[in-house]
Order: structure tokens, then C-alpha cells, then sequence
């Protein structure tokens, strides 16, 4: 059984996606961020930067922290949304969302939902950033079904969930035709609307 350690996040949701897209057993131990139980030293004996999401496979207790890395564990083991003939595509794709994607719309997150007013030029700036993202996607969605080419792949597992907060980003994510075309194509996945709804409370995927 695969135990995941994680709270109610985009980088949450994706593990529980793909754990539910495998349609393997698992269990969700929620992580409280506000209580600061990340920095307990019990859990920072599997998650040495006191983050989440982190699992154990309760097979050989073997923990992997790091979303992208547990990505890559499960979609190996399961053999499931990571062809080994498409990885240097995908792990691409992974990469942009791990190093790009995700930073640059959480810092977006920061000025523009949490903290409005507090910062002209961070909300200038990520606004613009995350606009400009919006088009760079849209565009590779133009000339693929998904984006690491014609497959559904963990690249598009984590980077979903943080479209997924469009609603946040006031970018408007209608107007981006193939954005869109992607989105709701996997928000209507039976395993995404699953897991997308993390802790079992009635989460809903907004809509475009």
C-alpha cells in the first residue's frame, strides 16, 4: 500500500490523480501547514525540507519525497503514463512545470490572491508571468493533444492542478482555446475529478 502524507495543494492533488488513475491502494494522511506538522522531526525523517507531498510504500518502506520524483516512482513501478520511449518528452515537460510553471504561478498566488496591495511590482510582475505562461501552453496545446505529444503522461498530471486554480489567476482561462481544450479534457477524467477532491470533502473542479 502506498501512504501519502499531504494537505489539500496543487502539488497534493497531483499524487492523488495519479494514484488514482493507477487505481492502486492507498491512503491519504493529511498533513495540517497551518499547525507547521511538516517540521515535525518525525516527518522530516522523510521529507528532509519539512515539505509536502510525501509517500511510503508500505511494501518495503521505501519514502520518496519531492512531487516530481514520486511522479516518476509510481508512473515506473505502475508502468503507467511515462513510456520509456517518450521520456526525454515528458521529463521535458515535467521539468517546466517543476522549475517554471509551478514557482512562477505559487508566486503569483502570493501577490495577487493572498496578499493584494502589498506590492505593486509583484503583482505586476507574476500577473504578466503568468499571463505570458497561459499563452506559452496555449500554444503548445495548439500543435499537440497533450504536452508531451498525443499521450496523457504525468506532465500533464502536474501541471494540471495549478490551471486548476485559474479562478485565482483572473487571466481568464476561456480565452485561451487550446488551454481550455486540455483542461476540460482531463477535468473530466473519472480519476482526476477523484483526485482532485483530496481530502473527500466535495471539492469541486472549477470550470473555465
Amino acid at each position: 500500500m502506498i501512504e501519502l502524507y499531504t494537505s489539500d495543494t496543487p502539488n497534493g492533488k497531483k499524487i492523488t490523480i495519479l494514484l488514482e488513475e493507477i487505481g492502486c491502494d492507498f491512503k491519504v494522511t493529511a498533513v495540517d501547514l497551518s499547525k507547521e506538522e511538516q517540521f515535525k522531526p518525525d516527518f522530516k525523517k522523510i521529507s528532509p525540507f519539512g515539505k509536502i507531498p510525501v509517500i511510503v510504500n508500505h511494501e518495503n518502506q521505501e519514502s520518496v519525497f519531492e512531487f516530481g520524483a514520486i511522479l516518476m516512482y509510481l508512473a515506473d513501478k505502475y508502468n503507467k503514463f511515462y513510456e520509456a520511449k517518450d521520456r526525454n518528452v515528458i521529463n521535458q515537460w515535467l521539468m517546466a512545470q517543476m522549475g517554471t510553471i509551478g514557482p512562477m504561478l505559487g508566486q503569483h498566488h502570493q501577490f495577487h490572491h493572498y496578499n493584494p496591495g502589498k506590492s505593486q511590482f509583484g503583482e505586476e510582475r507574476f500577473f504578466k508571468i503568468a499571463k505570458r505562461l497561459y499563452g506559452e501552453l496555449n500554444e503548445r496545446l495548439s500543435s499537440s493533444k497533450y504536452l508531451a505529444g498525443n499521450e496523457y503522461t504525468i506532465a500533464d498530471i502536474a501541471t494540471w492542478p495549478w490551471l486548476a486554480r485559474h479562478e485565482w489567476h483572473d487571466i481568464g482561462l476561456k480565452d485561451y482555446k487550446n488551454l481550455t481544450r486540455w483542461y476540460l479534457d482531463i477535468a473530466n477524467r473519472e480519476a482526476v475529478i477523484k483526485g482532485y477532491d483530496l481530502l473527500k470533502n466535495g471539492s469541486k473542479i472549477p470550470k473555465p
